[in-house]
């Protein structure tokens, strides 16, 4: 596989990849801490997640400048298995879900997400910036759980404000360097210069570390263990790989190109094996610190090494000064992560969407927020718009009636017959009233499933019952071969397709 570092035919700003890629691994410490703290697990196994799963994917996977590490989603799946059986078992099934993921792009399924409709996306974005918000607002409390009051709130809003003014502003003067780096270092700087008593990461937990161990998960190797993982694995594959596709999407959207997902798949796949056996908790795309490496105007995958790269020179060699730095300036950073990752736009269009798609838009962004069940929401997501979608086309199947010449009366068929159009379809035909003769005419129509095939086979039988003869017409290649395999199962009465000459004769059209 070739690596890439020049993508879409743009040369690589190596300063803005290389500072860009230093921002995204200050922001990706507190993040992989805190989610593996979610998962019961030791900060160290989100960091080394974090490294793993960034550093492969950013060498071999389908989208240049998207971040992979360790997630939330990933560590709600995993969280029940942590506390009943111990890390030892997350290893196994992160090895388990990246083998899954692995056969899920060799299989080229990532062309699965061409069903994901524009408004489960605007409800997945919209969750997950809220997400990333409300995960903020622990920083605003006390280890306890209560909201900080006084100086200290007063302090933590200030140093949080600053982060977010430079984040906006310095755009507006120079892109040179990426403007959540800068954020982070004057709100450092101010905080030692004044010796401000703030939260900072080492606060929170020690990052200290050496590099990832490589081990062999301690678990039974039998039907038994594999009964048990196996579950954890099929659902943490599901959701890291349409989280990792969704940011793809995504990210192709902001940056007008397109990524590869059968590749990107593969890459978390083989990530999450190596993670797994590296002492990682696993993971997928992150779309908070992808979208920070993308606004930073990294476009290549140089950020994405540095990050990792960086990251692991933090645990290694930098955690003191890292561990120093005030949770304040990353908190800044993340929240206006949240605001440029929510759909603004979205909110315009509820005037302007069909009901249907609000209500799709809706759900999935409650069922993300409240759930932290991504793939649950993204799969309600595409059934509610399946359904509408079956339920639009059932109301437009129509029949133009005519008789001709010969006294054969004509249906000629518009629109799709499929399960829910079946009954409308039944509705259209006079058994008793129309002649010895009728053909049905699907030149504008299909034969979808085997509802229709069984309907077909139904209207043909009442005819036939009355002494009437029916001839099916126009029927496409792909509907003769579905009714062709049908006939071992259903009895399909009558099947041709005969040329008739012009017809001349009609009664007035009647589309019912």
């Amino acid at each position: 596989m070739r690596l890439e570092l020049f993508d879409f035919s743009q040369e690589v700003n190596y300063k803005t990849e290389i500072l860009s890629g230093l921002t995204v691994a200050l922001a990706l410490v507190p993040e992989a801490v805190a989610f593996a703290m979610i998962a019961g697990l030791s900060p160290l196994t989100g960091l080394y997640a974090a490294f793993v799963m960034g550093l492969v994917t950013s060498i071999f996977g389908g989208r240049p400048g998207m971040i992979s590490g360790a997630t939330g989603a990933v560590a709600v799946v995993i969280a029940s298995l942590a506390v009943s059986h111990g890390v030892e078992y997350i290893f196994a099934t992160v090895v388990l879900a990246g083998i899954i993921q692995v056969l899920a792009g060799v299989l080229k399924l990532g062309k699965l997400m061409r069903l994901v409709p524009q408004p489960a996306i605007y409800g997945f974005v919209n969750g997950l910036a809220i997400i990333i918000f409300m995960s903020q607002l622990a920083q605003f409390k006390t280890p306890e759980g209560e909201w900080l009051t006084g100086s200290t709130l007063h302090v933590l809003l200030g140093l949080v404000l600053i982060t977010m003014v430079i984040i906006w502003g310095l755009p507006k003067l120079t892109k040179l360097i990426p403007s959540s780096l800068v954020a982070i270092l004057v709100v450092f700087a101010l905080v030692v210069a004044f010796g401000i008593n703030t939260r900072t990461v080492g606060d929170i937990a020690s990052i200290n570390g050496t590099f990832p161990p490589f081990h062999i998960p301690a678990v039974p190797f039998n039907f038994e263990t594999l009964a048990l993982i196996f579950p954890y694995a099929a659902i943490m594959a599901g959701v890291g790989l349409i989280e990792s596709l969704l940011t793809l999407n995504v990210i192709d959207q902001i940056t007008e190109t397109r990524g590869k997902g059968n590749r990107e798949a593969i890459a978390q796949g083989s990530a999450n094996i190596l993670s797994g056996f590296f002492s990682g908790m696993g993971g997928c795309a992150m779309i908070g610190q992808s979208l920070i490496n993308i606004s930073s105007g990294a476009r290549a995958r140089l950020s994405g090494i540095v990050a990792a790269i960086m990251l692991l020179v933090f645990i290694m060699f930098g955690s003191g000064l890292i561990e120093q730095l005030p949770m304040a300036a990353l908190t800044g950073v993340m929240i206006m992560v949240s605001i440029g990752t929510f759909e603004w736009a979205s909110l315009k269009t509820f005037r302007r969407m069909p009901t249907s798609d609000i209500i799709v838009m809706v759900a999935v962004t409650l069922i993300t927020v409240f759930l932290h069940n991504l793939a649950l929401a993204v799969i309600i997501g595409i059934i509610i718009s399946a359904l509408v979608f079956a339920w639009d086309n059932a109301k437009r199947i129509r029949a133009r009636r005519r008789i001709d010449e010969d006294g054969v009366k004509h249906y000629e068929m518009y629109g799709p017959l499929f399960f829910g159009s079946v009954a409308v379809f039944n509705d259209k035909f006079d058994v008793l009233n129309d002649p010895d003769e009728i053909i049905i005419d699907f030149k504008e129509s299909r034969v979808v499933d085997m509802s229709a095939i069984e309907a077909l086979n139904k209207i043909t039988d009442r005819y036939h019952k009355v002494g009437k003869k029916v001839h099916l017409k126009h029927l496409s290649p792909d509907c003769k071969h579905l009714l062709k395999r049908a006939e071992e199962i259903i009895d399909v009465n009558v099947l041709e397709d005969p040329n008739y000459k012009v017809m001349v004769d009609e009664i007035p059209d009647s589309v019912g």
